[in-house]
């Protein structure tokens, strides 16, 4: 129900802006996580259906979620990218929104994509 997309190669300082599809229902809060490698699945951003954001502090002034309600589309655009931004990106979803003490956690959201490997060389 929710497919990423966008991930690639880029060098540090470079952009890419991620796209995640979702279908067959509305959601709620819908969120970036990503997994390097060998480390747990971390929060990146998220974003109500009304529009409130949400950010980890890495990545907060570099990137940017958004989404098209109508289209069900989200999106993460990444600028400033860096080496330590490598990862697989996944997007993950719930039907209703979060309170903002939940945003973060991976447990609260019951739809995930398959992933986007995102790699930042130096």
């Amino acid at each position: 129900q929710l497919q990423a997309s966008g991930g690639g190669l880029v060098q540090a300082g470079g952009s890419l802006r991620l796209s995640c599809a979702a279908s067959g229902r509305t959601f709620g809060t819908m969120a970036w996580f990503r997994r390097a490698p060998g480390e747990e699945r971390d929060f990146v951003a998220a974003i109500r259906s009304g529009g409130i954001k949400f950010y980890a502090d890495s990545v907060k002034g570099r990137f940017t979620i958004s989404r098209d309600n109508a289209k069900n589309m989200m999106f993460l655009q990444m600028n400033s990218l860096r080496p330590e931004d490598t990862a697989v990106y996944y997007c993950a979803a719930r039907m209703e929104n979060t309170i903002a003490s939940e945003v973060r956690r991976e447990d609260v959201y019951g739809y995930w994509g398959q992933g986007t490997q995102v790699t930042v060389s130096s």
